[in-house]
């Protein structure tokens, strides 16, 4: 398989990301796509380039977006079966393997997620989610909620989306449904890609039983205001795509207001945990 990287300023943790996914295994490819970091990040990807041939880099000039990065590692490389992992994302050796052999036992194609723990050893909400209903958030605020409770009872429990943090495909599906959507700019492309694999008939699942580390947001920390503005974007652009054709205008002007008077709020947030 190939394991594709997608960095900006992840100096921090992608040094561990990559000497963690040399050492699994399976792994017969690894491709880091940069999108214009400034701190230590080629450097470190460099250096770890020059002790193994199976690491290859594409440095972006530019910030192009997450989706852009991954089609770009994605379509860099030959293997069957792609493994999109976070810069933040520490995997033990076995873990890929074995998401592989999850895929390998289902009947049809599949786009797996694992369980994600962070560094407090809290379970990251957004490995299983379901999809957004905009209109039904208008009157029912927990709808808001997107997050999916663990089954303990199933090893593979099927969601209607995993994070994008980690994720495994195989190739076939990649192609089959185009890949990322290269509209997203950053967040809900994970979503809007969960969903496309769902409508062309795969199953889309988290493995309970793999547990991957996730130190969360370290590529957005210098940039929580840029983060915001394209997770709202991201969020408009999904509700363009999948519901609002759906929906009459009175709905449609709602959830417009919904997404983007929410946005200061957030910013707010964001500026005041960063310390900005």
């Amino acid at each position: 398989m190939v394991a594709v990287v997608v960095t900006h300023q992840s100096a921090s943790t992608v040094d561990a990301c990559l000497g963690r996914l040399r050492g699994a295994h399976r792994v017969a490819e690894i491709r880091v796509v940069d999108n214009a970091s400034s701190d230590a990040t080629l450097a470190v990807v460099q250096r770890h380039a020059s002790l193994d041939p199976r690491v290859h880099f594409i440095a972006n000039p530019d910030n192009p977006g997450f989706a852009v990065a991954c089609n770009q590692g994605a379509r860099d490389a030959a293997s069957p079966w792609i493994a999109f992992v976070n810069p933040d994302c520490l995997v033990e050796a076995d873990a890929l393997a074995r998401l592989q052999a999850h895929a390998g036992s289902l009947e049809s194609d599949s786009l797996l997620g694992t369980d994600l723990v962070g560094e407090d050893g809290v379970h990251d909400p957004a490995a299983r989610r379901r999809d957004p209903e905009f209109a039904a958030m208008l009157y029912r605020p927990a709808a808001r909620r997107l997050s999916v409770a663990r089954d303990p009872q199933r090893t593979l429990q099927r969601v209607d989306a995993v994070s994008g943090a980690l994720m495994l495909m195989p190739r076939r599906l990649f192609d089959r449904i185009g890949g990322f959507d290269e509209g997203y700019r950053l967040h809900a492309e994970d979503l809007d890609l969960c969903r496309r694999a769902r409508e062309a008939g795969a199953v889309v699942a988290v493995a309970n039983d793999i547990v991957v580390a996730h130190v969360r947001g370290v590529s957005s920390r210098a940039r929580p205001l840029f983060v915001e503005w394209h997770k709202h974007r991201g969020l408009w652009r999904y509700f363009r795509r999948f519901e609002a054709g759906k929906r009459g205008w009175p709905v449609r002007v709602a959830v417009w207001a919904m997404i983007w008077l929410r946005l200061p709020v957030a910013a707010l947030r964001a500026r005041l945990r960063t310390g900005g």
